[in-house]
């Protein structure tokens, strides 16, 4: 699977604690060989950004992401759960 970085889930990203990007890193592998894992708990958003899912992190943190291909897969952003009324296209 290819997988995407957008410039803003970036940014977001260097923002994250250590502790954070740690639990990323782990599961992102997990993401690459399977997106609906369940371990990643991934979920289909619904209102203004239903054609997005996310999958969880730890400490109530989200990774907002969408398929593009196939099997290609951008990530959009990666924070609280506040993400989702924050995040326009």
């Amino acid at each position: 699977m290819k997988i995407n970085l957008s410039p803003r889930f970036k940014r977001s990203y260097q923002r994250l604690s250590p502790h954070l990007r740690e639990d990323f890193d782990e599961k992102i592998i997990i993401f690459a060989k399977n997106p609906y894992h369940p371990t990643l708990k991934t979920h289909k958003l619904k209102g203004r950004l239903q054609e997005c899912l996310a999958f969880y992190l730890k400490d109530g943190y989200r990774v907002l992401f969408e398929f593009s291909g196939t099997n290609t897969v951008d990530l959009l952003e990666v924070g609280p759960h506040g993400i989702y009324k924050r995040f326009r296209r």
